[in-house]
């Protein structure tokens, strides 16, 4: 699944011509991405006991988007690294007088100018490949 996924993502005239109904698979992708998201939210609302409207706002996707380029688009570990250094960020910051969103905002300019595969793919990326 997630190959032909990889497929469609870097030629879908290709992966049609090889026979994969691409509709199919990528109704699939976003069924499971809003099942995830579901989950998540649904799992902090019953652990948080609360469930506020600062979690439906676009900020917060962009935050998600924010961790995940931070950490690794592509990679299994690459979002979480991401999400902790954001959150870290955020909570070290608040107790500072720095205006958090600007601080985090050069951070992240800084880390997509040095690392452009993030900062788990640039460690995938740097090291030794193990031969089978």
């Amino acid at each position: 699944f997630g190959q032909v996924l990889k497929a469609i993502r870097e030629n879908e005239p290709r992966a049609v011509s090889l026979g994969y109904r691409t509709d199919r698979y990528k109704l699939v992708a976003f069924v499971l991405s809003a099942s995830l998201a579901g989950l998540a939210g649904g799992t902090k609302a019953l652990v948080f006991q609360l469930a506020s409207l600062t979690d439906v706002t676009w900020q917060m996707s962009g935050e998600v988007v924010l961790m995940t380029l931070l950490g690794g688009m592509g990679t299994l570990f690459g979002p979480v690294v991401g999400a902790g250094l954001v959150v870290t960020l955020e909570s070290y910051l608040a107790s500072t007088s720095l205006p958090v969103p600007v601080v985090i905002g050069c951070i992240f300019v800084v880390c997509v100018l040095v690392f452009r595969r993030g900062i788990v793919g640039e460690l995938l990326a740097r090291l030794p490949k193990r031969g089978h």
